[in-house]
């Protein structure tokens, strides 16, 4: 499950692609209803992964470090959350063999978990932040 951390990383990042200029953080938060104290660890942590670049002091605030259409969902929950995969032994980035599974190449539970992960890096990985910007209100556009 996504976990509140990542939801709003990306809800700041869409706001931050649709935004001319720098943004202020205490603006992000109240626009976005995000909690201010917890959406600072979360700017700040992106800014150290290379996502934003920030500006202190008069004119100052965060902007995104490159294009949002190259900046993937996929690298954003991966930088925040974590790993992708719904179990370690099926992880990329942080493999870690069960304890339990005497022979792995045999084991269903972990095969079925590499598709699910894979599906998921699928389309993570190929969802832009500049993508985002324009999704949202699915039940209208079943309507129509």
């Amino acid at each position: 499950m996504l976990s509140n951390k990542a939801k709003y990383g990306l809800k700041a990042l869409i706001h931050l692609a649709g935004a001319e200029g720098q943004c202020l953080a205490g603006d992000m938060a109240a626009q976005n209803n995000i909690p201010r104290k917890f959406l600072d660890a979360i700017l700040l942590e992106m800014r150290n992964a290379g996502i934003l670049n920030s500006k202190k002091g008069k004119g100052g605030g965060y902007h995104l470090a490159r294009p949002a259409d190259k900046i993937t969902v996929g690298q954003i929950i991966r930088i925040l959350d974590g790993p992708l995969a719904p179990i370690a032994c099926a992880s990329r980035t942080a493999y870690q063999r069960c304890n339990d599974c005497p022979d792995e190449d045999a084991c269903a539970i972990r095969d079925l978990m590499l598709d699910v992960r894979d599906a998921m890096a699928l389309i993570l990985d190929r969802t832009s932040i500049a993508s985002l910007r324009g999704r949202g209100r699915r039940s209208a556009q079943i309507l129509r």
